[in-house]
């Protein structure tokens, strides 16, 4: 499942990474990012700002996830709830690991995990390891 996750998120973050800098804003003509642009068109968006794995034990780690409050409009719309923007991403960010260890033929349901820190950083930023 590592793996799997581990390639997605190269994937992601490479296509991420060649469209960070979409276009330019036409007064200031200062690059203009992927969520600056997403949110501007009102439309949902997430990111994967980087990724920590310790490289003495594998299963410890966290990902740097942004986004912008439409996306959590969509995950409120999709059935997530928390008492904060982080506790709804949480919630998302384990039902897509889970899936993505399923695809992976592994037993998600008898898969013992650690705990799941979330470190609100601000500006809808949060680390969650």
């Amino acid at each position: 499942m590592f793996k799997k996750l581990k390639n997605w998120l190269k994937e992601f973050n490479a296509e991420r990474e060649a469209k960070k800098y979409i276009t330019k804003d036409t007064k200031t003509g200062v690059p203009k990012t992927a969520k600056e642009i997403a949110t501007a068109k009102k439309e949902p968006w997430v990111g994967v700002l980087d990724t920590h794995v310790n490289p003495d034990n594998v299963r410890n780690g966290f990902f740097e996830l942004d986004w912008n409050e439409y996306f959590i409009v969509q995950l409120n719309q999709a059935g997530y709830r928390g008492d904060s923007e982080e506790a709804i991403v949480d919630q998302w960010f384990q039902d897509l690991c889970q899936n993505i260890g399923k695809e992976a033929g592994m037993d998600m349901e008898r898969r013992g995990s650690g705990y799941i820190n979330v470190n609100n950083l601000g500006n809808g930023r949060s680390e969650i390891g």
